[in-house]
């Protein structure tokens, strides 16, 4: 069974998300560990971009407070040594087509393997054309997270075929971030992939408080949230680790663990 896997082992999946280097390598460290004392299963570690397309505010911002803050690919590298010597959560690291082309797919990849990574998001890398990238992350046992959005029947039993580690599905259609409301016909998606395909569907995009972790949880293997933990860290910044760990606690709670 991969380390992803495993995160799916034990009932609904918690997966939390935050921007590597924000405010600091050593205090995303702190934050992932607290999150992982939480209750959470998976970790998205995001990898600061300056164009983060897929993003809404909240994530954008923390982009740029760690990018500011110095933070690079190598230190993100150097976040995931750290909490590598503390945890052995399945791990993900979110990044952008171009900051992975500018480091070299071989040279990416190999570090990957290396510091125990488990799989990569690319928003912005188009289901038509992985195939390449696809390759050679399998070669160092990375697996490429492809995500599914309300669109067309065919189009998601096809990406559900050839998905690998978990299936990422995006609730609504735009950028992240929380939202009030989640109308999207979620429980269809989540059937026609699981028609096409045997991995585990999370979904993710607007999720924030039990209530709605509680309910997609009933219909999905996993939860992802992203935005209300970002907020978490911009609200109380270094102080942040306490609060990132009761709110995980509740939400992995409302989804039964």
């Amino acid at each position: 069974m991969s380390n992803i896997r495993k995160a799916f082992g034990n009932g609904t999946a918690f997966i939390g998300f935050l921007t590597g280097g924000d405010p600091s390598i050593e205090k995303s460290c702190e934050f992932i560990l607290e999150m992982v004392k939480g209750g959470a299963d998976l970790i998205e570690i995001g990898i600061p971009f300056s164009d983060p397309v897929a993003e809404g505010s909240v994530i954008q911002k923390a982009n740029i407070r760690a990018l500011t803050a110095g933070a690079t690919t190598d230190k993100i590298f150097d976040l995931v040594e750290l909490v590598r010597k503390e945890s052995s959560i399945p791990l993900v690291v979110l990044t952008y087509l171009n900051p992975v082309f500018k480091y070299g797919y071989e040279r990416f990849f190999e570090r990957c393997r290396k510091l125990g990574i488990d799989g990569i998001i690319i928003p912005d890398l188009p289901f038509e054309e992985k195939q390449e990238l696809d390759e050679i992350a399998e070669n160092y046992e990375v697996d490429v997270i492809s995500l599914i959005a309300p669109t067309s029947d065919q189009r998601i039993r096809q990406i559900a075929s050839e998905a690998k580690g978990f299936l990422y599905v995006v609730s609504s259609m735009g950028v992240t971030g929380v939202r009030s409301e989640i109308r999207t016909d979620l429980q269809k998606m989540i059937r026609l992939a699981k028609e096409a395909g045997d991995v585990p569907a999370a979904v993710g995009f607007g999720i924030s408080n039990p209530d709605q972790a509680r309910e997609i949880g009933s219909m999905a293997d996993g939860v992802i949230v992203g935005s209300a933990i970002v907020k978490i860290i911009e609200e109380y910044g270094e102080a942040a680790g306490p609060h990132l760990y009761e709110y995980v606690k509740s939400m992995k709670a409302a989804i039964g663990g």
